[in-house]
């Protein structure tokens, strides 16, 4: 086994959090700022790359840590390590309501392709880098460009989405049609690709984009409900503008309301 073997439990409904249970000398790796509580005994350190054990030298953490930047992550992840007698606890919380996804990379199949913002944390020796898409229109118009993130190795991975999760095994030949912010995760087999929705007035007034992703097995697919994306535009739009109705009483004249008295 080249990754640690961790114990975990996921708490919560809408608000997750997961708490990983490490053995002594044990450690987990963690996107920065994702920590929620940590007992007392577990070293935290922040280091240089994608997390793997395998980085090479400094040449091998500068490329781990070039393809963590190209996905729009930091340069820097934080290890937590058990460096106490018993058995420690260490807890991740998501960044916005949904769910967590365990990813099990041994019974995947080694590698799972994900959303760019998804990783949350993993077993130490998991590799966290980047996936091009090789067709230039799943690049252009699937929704998460021509990058995603891929977690490699034999561990326990977390990813988080937005909503409720569903997860769906595809049969060889079976295809899944699916707005293309919903996608969360998808095994290496699972060939990715977009389609137009068809028709003008469709497109046009349909509400719902000019494509889909197309996800076409054998292999698994975990599709999110409410995708960041989405919860952020309706937020913004409902949100009190200044110089209209919904100006009134809003968040910008508080702030001109503290200036003034300033």
């Amino acid at each position: 086994m080249n990754n640690h073997e961790i114990d975990f439990f996921i708490h919560g409904d809408d608000m997750q959090f997961v708490e990983i249970e490490l053995d002594p000398e044990e450690t987990v790796i963690a996107e920065a700022g994702s920590l929620m509580m940590t007992e007392d005994g577990i070293h935290m350190e922040t280091i240089f790359g994608d997390g793997s054990r395998s980085e090479g030298g400094l040449m091998g953490k500068l490329f781990g840590a070039g393809k963590r930047l190209i996905t729009g992550e930091s340069l820097f992840m934080t290890a937590f390590t058990n460096t106490g007698t018993g058995k420690k606890r260490v807890s991740f919380a998501s960044p916005y309501p949904g769910k967590i996804v365990p990813l099990d990379l041994e019974e995947l199949g080694g590698k799972v392709v994900c959303q760019k913002d998804a990783f949350l944390c993993a077993a130490k020796g998991v590799s966290v880098g980047v996936e091009f898409q090789k067709k230039v229109g799943a690049g252009f118009f699937g929704g998460e460009g021509f990058i995603m993130q891929k977690l490699e190795g034999d561990g326990m991975a977390f990813a988080h989405a937005g909503g409720t999760i569903y997860e769906r095994e595809l049969n060889a030949g079976e295809k899944l049609r699916v707005d293309t912010g919903c996608l969360v995760a998808m095994t290496k087999d699972i060939d990715y690709d977009v389609e137009f929705v068809g028709g003008i007035k469709t497109a046009l007034f349909g509400g719902e984009g000019l494509f889909f992703a197309t996800l076409s097995g054998p292999g698994k697919v975990w599709i999110q409900s409410l995708p960041f994306s989405r919860l952020a535009s309706r937020v913004f739009a409902a949100a009190p503008q200044k110089g209209g109705e919904k100006g009134e009483g809003g968040l910008m004249n508080l702030f001109e309301a503290f200036e003034r008295r300033d």
